[in-house]
């Protein structure tokens, strides 16, 4: 079975345990889709692909390298984080087609095409499931790291989407009894807690303003969170922060499209470029932040996509 796996991870200026995740993805012979680190958000996005064995193992071996490293009592960025593995979701993928090399990982030569195969074959997603909560599992064993199961796995036992979970952020959970799924019921001194899962697929993406002052940003984001609760369908299932990017002197709205079969990617990012135009502030740039699925791309002509973030789903 193949399965993808975006995780994101609380570091973003390590370059040198940045370099060892390119390292042990590179050996590991899987679809390397995006590994991106971000100062600001002190953060690393990652999105690899393969049978599922190596994709479990490769993130076994990820969170040795991570978990070595980060201390969240030292953490600063503007992103909410609860965990040095902040958030680890899952998604099943069409069966290769044969003959389908490794993707190279961005930045490591050379890129290759990064078409996941034919159309989708069926896959259980009982099995899907079931292979998640083993990992999680083991995870949480071996490095006593409270786990929370979300989305499609959570089984009833806490809330099941990631904002409600991530709430009061890494502070908010020390020295407080939990109820995690797999783990120890009090949040690890140094690594929090993390949040893992089978979810559907969703659009991760930045807009990117001029102006480090996030007042903008942030406005606009709540405008979208406004909408969005008042039932607006231009903003069905969309998620947004602001944030300030201090190192480059601009600010972001930064997105989740948890439903882009109903609210694709230009309207949204048109309308933000409107509002900071009316705002006395330059639309700047855009960021995929992970992959999408090849058939978004024909609304989604105002993002800038590398031919490796793109997936057959």
């Amino acid at each position: 079975m193949r399965i993808l796996t975006i995780p994101n991870w609380s570091f973003g200026r390590d370059t040198d345990l940045l370099n060892k995740f390119r390292d042990a993805l590179e050996e590991a012979q899987l679809d390397v889709h995006y590994l991106q680190g971000d100062v600001d958000h002190n953060r690393t996005v990652s999105a690899f692909s393969g049978e599922s064995g190596a994709v479990f193992a490769a993130l076994e071996r990820l969170c040795e390298l991570a978990f070595d490293r980060i201390d969240l009592n030292h953490h600063v960025g503007v992103h909410p984080r609860i965990g040095a593995l902040d958030v680890c979701p899952f998604l099943s993928l069409p069966a290769a087609s044969v003959g389908h090399a490794p993707q190279s990982a961005p930045s490591l030569p050379p890129p290759k095409a990064s078409s996941l195969g034919p159309a989708p074959q069926p896959v259980a997603l009982d099995r899907l499931l079931a292979d998640v909560e083993v990992f999680a599992a083991k995870i949480a064993g071996r490095f006593e790291l409270p786990i929370f199961l979300y989305e499609k796995s959570e089984r009833g036992r806490h809330e099941a989407d990631l904002p409600s979970l991530r709430k009061g952020g890494f502070g908010g959970l020390v020295g407080r009894e939990l109820n995690p799924d797999f783990g120890p019921s009090f949040a690890h001194p140094r690594l929090g807690v993390s949040v893992v899962g089978v979810r559907e697929f969703l659009i991760a993406m930045n807009v990117n303003i001029a102006g480090e002052d996030p007042g903008v940003a942030k406005q606009i984001a709540t405008e979208i969170r406004n909408l969005r609760a008042s039932g607006d369908h231009r903003f069905l299932g969309v998620r947004a922060l602001g944030f300030s990017l201090a190192s480059v002197g601009l600010s972001q709205v930064s997105l989740n499209l948890t439903l882009p079969d109903l609210t694709p990617v230009d309207p949204i990012v048109e309308w933000i470029m409107e509002q900071s135009a009316r705002a006395g502030r330059r639309f700047v740039a855009t960021e995929l932040v992970g992959v999408i699925r090849r058939r978004d791309l024909a609304e989604a002509t105002r993002l800038s996509v590398r031919e490796a973030q793109i997936v057959d789903l």
